[in-house]
Protein backbone atom coordinates (compact mmCIF):
# COMPACT_ATOMS: atom_id res chain seq x y z
CA UNK A 1 0.00 0.00 0.00
CA UNK A 2 2.92 2.40 0.71
CA UNK A 3 4.35 1.77 -2.77
CA UNK A 4 1.00 2.39 -4.37
CA UNK A 5 0.72 5.63 -2.43
CA UNK A 6 4.10 6.89 -3.59
CA UNK A 7 3.46 6.00 -7.21
CA UNK A 8 0.12 7.68 -7.21
CA UNK A 9 1.64 10.95 -6.06
CA UNK A 10 3.20 11.41 -9.53
CA UNK A 11 -0.12 11.12 -11.48
CA UNK A 12 -3.43 12.97 -11.41
CA UNK A 13 -6.18 11.89 -8.95
CA UNK A 14 -8.49 10.87 -11.89
CA UNK A 15 -5.80 8.65 -13.41
CA UNK A 16 -5.03 7.15 -10.04
CA UNK A 17 -8.67 6.31 -9.50
CA UNK A 18 -8.88 4.68 -12.92
CA UNK A 19 -5.76 2.59 -12.32
CA UNK A 20 -7.07 1.50 -8.96
CA UNK A 21 -10.36 0.31 -10.45
CA UNK A 22 -8.57 -1.56 -13.22
CA UNK A 23 -6.23 -3.22 -10.74
CA UNK A 24 -9.09 -4.29 -8.49
CA UNK A 25 -10.97 -5.72 -11.49
CA UNK A 26 -7.92 -7.74 -12.51
CA UNK A 27 -7.49 -9.08 -8.99
CA UNK A 28 -11.16 -10.06 -8.74
CA UNK A 29 -10.99 -11.71 -12.17
CA UNK A 30 -7.91 -13.73 -11.21
CA UNK A 31 -9.49 -14.84 -7.94
CA UNK A 32 -12.69 -15.79 -9.69
CA UNK A 33 -10.80 -17.78 -12.31
CA UNK A 34 -8.88 -19.62 -9.60
CA UNK A 35 -12.02 -20.43 -7.63
CA UNK A 36 -14.28 -21.53 -10.49
CA UNK A 37 -11.91 -23.17 -12.95
CA UNK A 38 -11.79 -22.53 -16.69
CA UNK A 39 -14.96 -21.13 -18.31
CA UNK A 40 -16.87 -23.42 -20.65
CA UNK A 41 -17.81 -21.86 -23.98
CA UNK A 42 -21.59 -21.46 -24.36
CA UNK A 43 -21.69 -24.04 -27.16
CA UNK A 44 -20.15 -26.65 -24.86
CA UNK A 45 -22.14 -25.71 -21.75
CA UNK A 46 -24.40 -28.18 -19.99
CA UNK A 47 -26.94 -25.48 -19.19
CA UNK A 48 -28.95 -26.17 -22.36
CA UNK A 49 -29.43 -24.27 -25.60
CA UNK A 50 -29.97 -20.54 -25.93
CA UNK A 51 -33.48 -19.41 -25.01
CA UNK A 52 -33.88 -17.02 -27.96
CA UNK A 53 -35.49 -18.23 -31.17
CA UNK A 54 -35.22 -16.75 -34.68
CA UNK A 55 -37.96 -14.71 -36.31
CA UNK A 56 -38.68 -13.61 -39.84
CA UNK A 57 -40.29 -14.97 -42.96
CA UNK A 58 -40.19 -18.72 -43.43
CA UNK A 59 -39.64 -20.04 -46.95
CA UNK A 60 -42.40 -22.59 -47.51
CA UNK A 61 -41.54 -24.07 -50.90
CA UNK A 62 -40.50 -27.65 -50.07
CA UNK A 63 -42.28 -30.29 -52.17
CA UNK A 64 -45.50 -31.58 -50.60
CA UNK A 65 -45.85 -35.32 -50.27
CA UNK A 66 -48.86 -37.52 -50.90
CA UNK A 67 -51.87 -37.86 -48.62
CA UNK A 68 -51.58 -40.12 -45.57
CA UNK A 69 -54.34 -42.16 -43.99
CA UNK A 70 -55.61 -42.88 -40.50
CA UNK A 71 -58.51 -45.21 -39.67
CA UNK A 72 -61.11 -42.43 -40.04
CA UNK A 73 -59.37 -39.61 -41.88
CA UNK A 74 -57.09 -38.58 -44.72
CA UNK A 75 -54.26 -36.12 -43.98
CA UNK A 76 -53.31 -33.97 -46.98
CA UNK A 77 -50.11 -31.86 -46.64
CA UNK A 78 -50.65 -28.16 -47.46
CA UNK A 79 -48.86 -24.80 -47.25
CA UNK A 80 -48.99 -22.69 -44.12
CA UNK A 81 -50.67 -19.97 -46.18
CA UNK A 82 -53.79 -22.15 -46.36
CA UNK A 83 -54.46 -21.77 -42.60
CA UNK A 84 -57.02 -18.95 -42.15
CA UNK A 85 -55.86 -16.24 -39.74
CA UNK A 86 -52.62 -17.93 -38.71
CA UNK A 87 -50.62 -14.71 -38.40
CA UNK A 88 -53.28 -13.07 -36.20
CA UNK A 89 -53.70 -15.69 -33.47
CA UNK A 90 -52.64 -15.06 -29.86
CA UNK A 91 -50.39 -18.12 -29.83
CA UNK A 92 -49.36 -17.64 -26.20
CA UNK A 93 -52.88 -18.65 -25.14
CA UNK A 94 -52.48 -22.00 -26.89
CA UNK A 95 -49.13 -22.58 -25.23
CA UNK A 96 -50.81 -23.32 -21.88
CA UNK A 97 -52.65 -26.22 -23.53
CA UNK A 98 -49.49 -27.45 -25.26
CA UNK A 99 -47.49 -27.31 -22.03
CA UNK A 100 -50.17 -29.44 -20.42
CA UNK A 101 -49.93 -31.96 -23.29
CA UNK A 102 -46.20 -32.18 -22.66
CA UNK A 103 -47.01 -33.73 -19.28
CA UNK A 104 -48.17 -36.82 -21.21
CA UNK A 105 -47.03 -36.33 -24.81
CA UNK A 106 -47.47 -38.86 -27.60
CA UNK A 107 -44.11 -40.38 -28.54
CA UNK A 108 -43.86 -38.58 -31.88
CA UNK A 109 -44.34 -35.14 -30.26
CA UNK A 110 -42.30 -35.67 -27.09
CA UNK A 111 -39.08 -34.45 -28.74
CA UNK A 112 -40.67 -31.01 -29.28
CA UNK A 113 -41.49 -30.46 -25.62
CA UNK A 114 -38.13 -28.93 -24.61
CA UNK A 115 -38.63 -26.23 -27.23
CA UNK A 116 -42.30 -25.83 -26.28
CA UNK A 117 -41.32 -25.14 -22.65
CA UNK A 118 -38.66 -22.61 -23.64
CA UNK A 119 -41.07 -20.92 -26.05
CA UNK A 120 -43.49 -20.25 -23.20
CA UNK A 121 -41.59 -16.99 -22.58
CA UNK A 122 -40.89 -16.23 -26.24
CA UNK A 123 -42.51 -13.60 -28.44
CA UNK A 124 -45.39 -14.34 -30.80
CA UNK A 125 -43.05 -13.85 -33.76
CA UNK A 126 -40.64 -16.44 -32.35
CA UNK A 127 -43.44 -18.94 -31.76
CA UNK A 128 -44.83 -18.41 -35.26
CA UNK A 129 -41.41 -18.91 -36.90
CA UNK A 130 -40.72 -22.04 -34.82
CA UNK A 131 -44.08 -23.59 -35.73
CA UNK A 132 -43.49 -23.08 -39.43
CA UNK A 133 -39.92 -24.40 -39.22
CA UNK A 134 -40.74 -27.57 -37.30
CA UNK A 135 -44.30 -28.57 -38.18
CA UNK A 136 -46.11 -29.51 -41.37
CA UNK A 137 -49.82 -28.61 -41.71
CA UNK A 138 -52.12 -31.37 -42.92
CA UNK A 139 -55.69 -30.68 -43.95
CA UNK A 140 -57.95 -33.20 -42.25
CA UNK A 141 -60.47 -34.79 -44.58
CA UNK A 142 -62.88 -37.69 -44.45
CA UNK A 143 -61.79 -40.83 -46.25
CA UNK A 144 -63.95 -39.79 -49.21
CA UNK A 145 -62.31 -36.34 -49.39
CA UNK A 146 -64.75 -34.05 -47.50
CA UNK A 147 -62.93 -31.30 -45.58
CA UNK A 148 -65.89 -29.70 -43.80
CA UNK A 149 -67.34 -31.10 -40.61
CA UNK A 150 -69.06 -29.86 -37.47
CA UNK A 151 -68.03 -28.01 -34.31
CA UNK A 152 -69.93 -28.21 -31.04
CA UNK A 153 -68.87 -27.04 -27.60
CA UNK A 154 -68.89 -28.21 -24.00
CA UNK A 155 -68.11 -26.66 -20.65
CA UNK A 156 -67.76 -27.34 -16.93
CA UNK A 157 -70.93 -26.34 -15.02
CA UNK A 158 -70.73 -24.64 -11.63
CA UNK A 159 -73.31 -25.73 -9.07
CA UNK A 160 -74.22 -25.55 -5.40
CA UNK A 161 -74.58 -28.78 -3.45
CA UNK A 162 -74.74 -30.34 -0.04
CA UNK A 163 -72.71 -33.13 1.50
CA UNK A 164 -75.82 -34.41 3.32
CA UNK A 165 -79.32 -34.96 2.05
CA UNK A 166 -81.87 -32.34 3.03
CA UNK A 167 -85.41 -31.51 2.02
CA UNK A 168 -84.07 -29.09 -0.61
CA UNK A 169 -80.99 -31.05 -1.68
CA UNK A 170 -82.29 -34.50 -2.58
CA UNK A 171 -80.83 -35.35 -6.03
CA UNK A 172 -77.83 -37.70 -5.54
CA UNK A 173 -74.52 -37.70 -7.41
CA UNK A 174 -72.90 -41.11 -7.11
CA UNK A 175 -69.49 -42.72 -7.10
CA UNK A 176 -69.11 -45.91 -9.13
CA UNK A 177 -71.49 -48.53 -7.66
CA UNK A 178 -70.33 -51.48 -5.62
CA UNK A 179 -69.32 -54.38 -7.87
CA UNK A 180 -69.27 -52.13 -10.93
CA UNK A 181 -68.03 -53.91 -14.04
CA UNK A 182 -69.48 -57.31 -13.21
CA UNK A 183 -72.76 -56.56 -14.97
CA UNK A 184 -72.52 -54.72 -18.29
CA UNK A 185 -74.39 -52.77 -19.34
CA UNK A 186 -75.56 -51.63 -15.91
CA UNK A 187 -79.06 -50.44 -15.03
CA UNK A 188 -80.62 -47.65 -17.12
CA UNK A 189 -81.31 -44.19 -15.72
CA UNK A 190 -84.96 -45.10 -15.10
CA UNK A 191 -83.99 -48.38 -13.42
CA UNK A 192 -81.48 -46.60 -11.19
CA UNK A 193 -84.25 -44.28 -10.04
CA UNK A 194 -86.86 -47.01 -9.49
CA UNK A 195 -85.40 -50.50 -8.89
CA UNK A 196 -84.59 -51.46 -5.27
CA UNK A 197 -81.62 -53.63 -6.33
CA UNK A 198 -80.02 -50.73 -8.24
CA UNK A 199 -80.55 -48.38 -5.32
CA UNK A 200 -79.12 -50.96 -2.91
CA UNK A 201 -75.92 -51.14 -4.98
CA UNK A 202 -75.60 -47.35 -4.75
CA UNK A 203 -76.41 -47.01 -1.05
CA UNK A 204 -73.67 -45.05 0.68
CA UNK A 205 -72.03 -44.12 -2.63
CA UNK A 206 -73.40 -40.56 -2.66
CA UNK A 207 -70.73 -37.88 -3.10
CA UNK A 208 -73.11 -34.95 -2.82
CA UNK A 209 -76.72 -33.85 -3.33
CA UNK A 210 -78.16 -31.26 -5.70
CA UNK A 211 -81.47 -29.42 -5.49
CA UNK A 212 -82.40 -29.56 -9.19
CA UNK A 213 -82.69 -32.68 -11.41
CA UNK A 214 -81.96 -30.57 -14.51
CA UNK A 215 -78.64 -29.47 -13.00
CA UNK A 216 -77.86 -33.14 -12.42
CA UNK A 217 -78.68 -33.91 -16.07
CA UNK A 218 -76.40 -31.09 -17.24
CA UNK A 219 -73.62 -32.48 -15.07
CA UNK A 220 -74.15 -35.96 -16.57
CA UNK A 221 -74.09 -34.58 -20.12
CA UNK A 222 -70.95 -32.48 -19.61
CA UNK A 223 -69.15 -35.23 -17.67
CA UNK A 224 -67.70 -33.08 -14.89
CA UNK A 225 -68.43 -29.95 -12.90
CA UNK A 226 -67.42 -27.58 -10.15
CA UNK A 227 -69.41 -27.87 -6.96
CA UNK A 228 -69.55 -25.32 -4.14
CA UNK A 229 -70.44 -27.76 -1.43
CA UNK A 230 -71.68 -27.26 2.12
CA UNK A 231 -70.07 -29.83 4.40
CA UNK A 232 -71.83 -31.54 7.28
CA UNK A 233 -70.21 -29.09 9.73
CA UNK A 234 -71.55 -26.09 7.77
CA UNK A 235 -68.26 -25.12 6.11
CA UNK A 236 -68.22 -24.42 2.35
CA UNK A 237 -65.51 -25.37 -0.13
CA UNK A 238 -65.01 -25.83 -3.86
CA UNK A 239 -64.52 -29.32 -5.29
CA UNK A 240 -64.57 -30.88 -8.72
CA UNK A 241 -66.75 -33.83 -9.66
CA UNK A 242 -64.76 -35.58 -12.37
CA UNK A 243 -65.94 -38.31 -14.72
CA UNK A 244 -65.45 -41.83 -13.32
CA UNK A 245 -67.52 -44.00 -15.66
CA UNK A 246 -70.97 -44.73 -17.07
CA UNK A 247 -73.55 -47.50 -16.91
CA UNK A 248 -72.56 -48.42 -20.51
CA UNK A 249 -76.03 -47.64 -21.78
CA UNK A 250 -76.37 -45.71 -25.08
CA UNK A 251 -76.51 -41.93 -24.91
CA UNK A 252 -79.81 -40.47 -26.14
CA UNK A 253 -80.14 -36.73 -26.62
CA UNK A 254 -83.02 -35.15 -24.71
CA UNK A 255 -83.05 -32.47 -27.40
CA UNK A 256 -83.64 -35.11 -30.07
CA UNK A 257 -86.40 -36.67 -27.93
CA UNK A 258 -88.15 -33.30 -27.75
CA UNK A 259 -87.72 -32.61 -31.47
CA UNK A 260 -89.05 -36.02 -32.49
CA UNK A 261 -92.24 -35.31 -30.52
CA UNK A 262 -92.61 -31.81 -31.98
CA UNK A 263 -92.37 -30.37 -28.49
CA UNK A 264 -89.68 -27.85 -29.47
CA UNK A 265 -88.20 -26.37 -32.63
CA UNK A 266 -85.00 -25.05 -30.99
CA UNK A 267 -82.85 -27.89 -29.64
CA UNK A 268 -80.22 -25.60 -28.11
CA UNK A 269 -79.93 -25.71 -24.35
CA UNK A 270 -81.77 -22.35 -23.96
CA UNK A 271 -84.62 -23.84 -26.04
CA UNK A 272 -84.71 -27.01 -23.93
CA UNK A 273 -84.66 -24.95 -20.73
CA UNK A 274 -87.64 -22.91 -21.91
CA UNK A 275 -89.65 -26.11 -22.54
CA UNK A 276 -88.70 -27.47 -19.10
CA UNK A 277 -89.93 -24.29 -17.42
CA UNK A 278 -93.30 -24.63 -19.18
CA UNK A 279 -93.71 -28.40 -18.71
CA UNK A 280 -92.53 -29.41 -15.23
CA UNK A 281 -94.93 -32.39 -15.18
CA UNK A 282 -93.03 -34.03 -18.08
CA UNK A 283 -89.48 -33.45 -16.87
CA UNK A 284 -89.06 -36.94 -15.42
CA UNK A 285 -90.24 -38.50 -18.70
CA UNK A 286 -87.69 -36.41 -20.58
CA UNK A 287 -84.90 -37.40 -18.17
CA UNK A 288 -85.63 -41.10 -18.54
CA UNK A 289 -85.47 -40.80 -22.34
CA UNK A 290 -81.67 -40.85 -21.93
CA UNK A 291 -80.70 -44.25 -20.47
CA UNK A 292 -77.04 -43.31 -19.94
CA UNK A 293 -76.02 -42.48 -16.37
CA UNK A 294 -72.67 -41.01 -15.31
CA UNK A 295 -70.75 -41.72 -12.11
CA UNK A 296 -68.23 -39.31 -10.62
CA UNK A 297 -65.15 -39.05 -8.46
CA UNK A 298 -64.30 -36.17 -6.19
CA UNK A 299 -61.16 -34.10 -6.73
CA UNK A 300 -59.84 -31.09 -4.79
CA UNK A 301 -60.01 -27.79 -6.63
CA UNK A 302 -57.39 -25.33 -5.45
CA UNK A 303 -54.22 -23.54 -6.52
CA UNK A 304 -53.38 -23.62 -10.22
CA UNK A 305 -56.03 -26.30 -10.87
CA UNK A 306 -58.70 -23.60 -10.53
CA UNK A 307 -57.38 -22.04 -13.77
CA UNK A 308 -57.84 -25.24 -15.79
CA UNK A 309 -60.68 -27.56 -16.61
CA UNK A 310 -61.04 -31.25 -15.77
CA UNK A 311 -58.68 -33.85 -17.18
CA UNK A 312 -59.56 -34.96 -20.68
CA UNK A 313 -59.05 -38.37 -22.24
CA UNK A 314 -55.34 -37.58 -22.80
CA UNK A 315 -54.98 -37.43 -19.02
CA UNK A 316 -54.11 -33.71 -18.78
CA UNK A 317 -56.26 -30.75 -17.62
CA UNK A 318 -58.17 -28.93 -20.33
CA UNK A 319 -57.43 -25.29 -21.19
CA UNK A 320 -60.43 -22.99 -21.76
CA UNK A 321 -60.65 -21.90 -25.39
CA UNK A 322 -57.66 -24.01 -26.48
CA UNK A 323 -58.58 -27.67 -25.91
CA UNK A 324 -60.78 -29.75 -28.17
CA UNK A 325 -62.28 -33.22 -28.04
CA UNK A 326 -61.81 -35.26 -31.22
CA UNK A 327 -62.39 -38.69 -32.68
CA UNK A 328 -59.19 -40.53 -31.85
CA UNK A 329 -59.48 -42.49 -35.07
CA UNK A 330 -58.99 -39.21 -36.93
CA UNK A 331 -56.55 -37.21 -34.75
CA UNK A 332 -54.28 -38.59 -31.97
CA UNK A 333 -54.37 -37.03 -28.50
CA UNK A 334 -51.77 -34.32 -27.96
CA UNK A 335 -51.77 -33.17 -31.60
CA UNK A 336 -51.68 -29.38 -32.13
CA UNK A 337 -54.49 -28.48 -34.53
CA UNK A 338 -55.41 -25.34 -36.47
CA UNK A 339 -59.15 -24.80 -36.22
CA UNK A 340 -61.38 -22.64 -38.40
CA UNK A 341 -65.10 -22.39 -37.73
CA UNK A 342 -67.58 -19.65 -38.59
CA UNK A 343 -71.21 -19.72 -37.57
CA UNK A 344 -74.04 -17.50 -36.41
CA UNK A 345 -72.57 -17.14 -32.93
CA UNK A 346 -68.78 -16.95 -33.26
CA UNK A 347 -65.84 -17.30 -35.62
CA UNK A 348 -62.72 -19.17 -34.52
CA UNK A 349 -59.32 -19.06 -36.23
CA UNK A 350 -56.91 -20.47 -33.70
CA UNK A 351 -54.40 -23.01 -32.52
CA UNK A 352 -55.90 -25.68 -30.28
CA UNK A 353 -54.74 -29.06 -28.95
CA UNK A 354 -56.59 -32.39 -29.23
CA UNK A 355 -56.86 -33.51 -25.60
CA UNK A 356 -60.23 -35.16 -25.13
CA UNK A 357 -62.94 -37.26 -26.75
CA UNK A 358 -66.62 -38.02 -26.30
CA UNK A 359 -69.20 -40.59 -27.33
CA UNK A 360 -70.86 -38.10 -29.69
CA UNK A 361 -67.57 -36.90 -31.20
CA UNK A 362 -67.36 -39.20 -34.20
CA UNK A 363 -65.92 -38.51 -37.64
CA UNK A 364 -62.87 -37.15 -39.41
CA UNK A 365 -63.63 -33.41 -39.20
CA UNK A 366 -65.43 -33.32 -35.86
CA UNK A 367 -64.51 -31.44 -32.69
CA UNK A 368 -66.03 -30.42 -29.37
CA UNK A 369 -64.56 -27.14 -28.16
CA UNK A 370 -63.91 -26.68 -24.41
CA UNK A 371 -65.42 -23.31 -23.57
CA UNK A 372 -64.47 -23.08 -19.89
CA UNK A 373 -66.74 -23.09 -16.85
CA UNK A 374 -69.70 -21.29 -15.38
CA UNK A 375 -72.97 -19.90 -16.69
CA UNK A 376 -71.53 -17.61 -19.36
CA UNK A 377 -69.45 -20.43 -20.86
CA UNK A 378 -72.46 -22.75 -20.68
CA UNK A 379 -74.79 -20.29 -22.41
CA UNK A 380 -72.40 -19.92 -25.35
CA UNK A 381 -71.42 -23.60 -25.50
CA UNK A 382 -75.08 -24.58 -25.74
CA UNK A 383 -75.51 -22.51 -28.91
CA UNK A 384 -72.43 -23.70 -30.80
CA UNK A 385 -73.21 -26.01 -33.71
CA UNK A 386 -71.48 -24.77 -36.85
CA UNK A 387 -69.23 -25.73 -39.80
CA UNK A 388 -65.66 -26.73 -39.07
CA UNK A 389 -62.34 -27.23 -40.84
CA UNK A 390 -59.22 -28.69 -39.20
CA UNK A 391 -55.49 -28.87 -39.96
CA UNK A 392 -53.25 -31.17 -37.93
CA UNK A 393 -49.73 -29.86 -37.28
CA UNK A 394 -47.26 -32.76 -37.31
CA UNK A 395 -43.44 -32.79 -36.97
CA UNK A 396 -41.65 -32.44 -40.29
CA UNK A 397 -39.85 -35.58 -41.35
CA UNK A 398 -42.05 -37.89 -39.28
CA UNK A 399 -44.72 -40.11 -40.86
CA UNK A 400 -48.34 -39.45 -40.05
CA UNK A 401 -49.39 -41.83 -37.22
CA UNK A 402 -51.38 -44.80 -38.48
Amino acid sequence: MSKASKASSKISPMTASLLLRVSMALIVGILAACSTGPRIPPSASHEGPETRFPTGEVVDTAPLGPASYRPKSRWLPVRWAELPGFQADALHEAWNAWLRSCERPPAALAALCNDVRRLSIASEAERSYWLQQHLQPYRIESLDGKSQGMLTSYYEPEMVGSRVRTEAFNIPLYKLPAGFGVKKPWYTRQQIDTLPEAQAALAGREIAWLSDPIEALVLHIQGSGRLRITEADGSVRLIRLAYAGTNDQPYKSVGRWLLDRNLITDASWPGISAWIASNPQRVQEMLWSNPRYVFFKEEPLEGIDVQFGPKGAQGVPLTPGRSIAVDRGSIPYGTPVWMYSKGMEVEYKRLVVAQDTGSAIVGAVRADYFMGWGKEAGDLAGRIKQPLRLWALWPKGLPVPQ
